[in-house]
């Protein structure tokens, strides 16, 4: 035997794919974002500088105070109202992390790691990416903006299997206090997660944690129009993080 010989390596193994905007996309929406700012600041100081010579215009202290502030401040403002917003988007989009091993799902700083053989189907139902597990609960359900042929194509790409819907849409019954088929504490955590859709929408750090919530009971929920959707499967427990 050959001590020296390197063992070969199957260069697919450590292929990892990434799926987000790309580079150049992310530099065009911050200028976007920049010049937007820098044009909406520029446009304050002027209706500040019309409303002040209309003695019978609304708002006169707020409009004096603005145009007593030097003419480029207020575009440097906007400008940098502009790049704060492309930084919040920038950080609340979500980013795929593939490989033949592991699914890797970022969004506001928290990832969420699925290992290949946890995930049975991966979908797209409407703008959200769903990866369903063996026992027909869902282990993740984000919001994508992603090109859907791109993200199928790299799935399928790392041996995962893709649906191009949910197969379980038919499934879901829509959501109403006290639901008779549902255990007590399923309709108390969709009561609870009602109110918090309502006022903070889907996005909100209480309804994602109220969804965990139901996945240990066996229940999935999706909401649609800020109504919840929801059905059961077969074995509860947390999903994968």
């Amino acid at each position: 035997m050959d001590m020296g010989k390197i063992p070969e390596r199957d260069p697919k193994a450590a292929q990892r794919t990434v799926l987000g905007r790309s580079a150049w996309g992310t530099a065009g929406v911050y200028v976007v974002l920049v010049l937007a700012g820098a044009v909406a600041g520029r446009l304050v100081g002027l209706l500040a500088d019309w409303l002040v010579t209309l003695p019978w215009a609304p708002l006169q202290g707020p409009a004096r105070l603005l145009a007593s502030i030097p003419g480029p401040v207020l575009p440097v403002v906007g400008s940098v109202a502009g790049l704060v917003v492309g930084l919040i988007a920038q950080h609340e989009e979500l980013v795929v992390r593939l490989s033949d091993e592991s699914v890797v799902l970022g969004r506001k700083g928290r990832d969420q790691e699925l290992p290949h053989d946890a995930v049975a189907t991966v979908c797209r139902d409407g703008k959200y990416l769903v990866l369903l597990g063996h026992d027909g609960g869902e282990l993740s359900r984000e919001l994508c903006e992603l090109d859907a042929g791109r993200v199928a194509e790299a799935f399928t790409g790392h041996g995962y299997a893709w649906a191009d819907a949910d197969p379980h849409k038919s499934e879901f019954r829509r959501w109403v206090p006290d639901t008779p088929e549902l255990p007590q504490a399923a309709n108390a955590f969709l009561h609870a997660r009602q109110g918090a859709l309502e006022k903070k929408g889907p996005s909100d750090g209480d309804v994602r944690e109220l969804r965990e919530e139901l996945a240990r009971l066996g229940v999935v929920v999706r909401d649609e129009k800020r109504r919840q959707y929801w059905r059961t499967f077969g074995r509860s427990g947390p999903a994968a993080e």
